[in-house]
């Protein structure tokens, strides 16, 4: 193939490819713990762990330094509260499903900063399986991006986030086995 038909098709895929980033509004990313204990008591334990304990800042990615506003036990649909993060952004966590002992899952909303830029809301989701070693955490947090933004979004989920969530799952894994006994 000449070199000017290789450098057209070239041209040709990467445009086809930036129009499938632009066209992406959700971002997705999942990481997966075991915990030996119940999912019971995985359930009943993870919700309510400090999230400034367990979410340190990773590359560009603020740390957790604090909750405000929180409006009661973080077990129940409905409740909110708003994270404080290291870059003096934050987030507000509404609470969707609670559904013991299988599902937790909560609507992200109000991103200040750099991510309010880009994006206009996410979901966490927690699903909690008994399996022979114990209880599989499966965390799945799930960006939506503001429009024409998806391709940025999905470039931070691919290059940050996903690692992230990789380092963060297995410590609340350990602290759910330490506290369940």
């Amino acid at each position: 193939m000449p070199a000017a038909a290789v450098k057209r098709r070239a041209s040709h895929l990467a445009t086809r490819v930036l129009r499938i980033a632009v066209m992406t509004r959700s971002s997705s990313a999942q990481a997966t713990a075991v915990a030996q204990t119940t999912p019971k008591r995985a359930w009943e334990i993870s919700g309510p762990l400090d999230p400034t304990k367990y979410y340190p800042k990773f590359g560009p990615l603020p740390a957790v330094v604090g909750v405000r506003d929180q409006t009661g036990p973080w077990d129940t649909v409905g409740q909110s509260r708003t994270l404080v993060l290291s870059d003096g952004s934050s987030v507000v966590e509404t609470i969707t499903d609670a559904d013991s002992p299988t599902f937790f899952a909560y609507e992200l909303s109000n991103f200040t900063k750099l991510f309010g830029r880009l994006v206009a809301g996410a979901r966490a989701e927690w699903r909690f399986e008994r399996t022979d070693a114990g209880t599989s955490i499966q965390w799945t947090y799930t960006f939506h991006a503001k429009r024409g933004r998806g391709w940025i979004v999905a470039a931070i989920v691919r290059l940050f986030w996903a690692r992230y969530m990789t380092r963060v799952l297995p410590p609340i894994a350990r602290a759910v086995e330490s506290a369940a006994g």
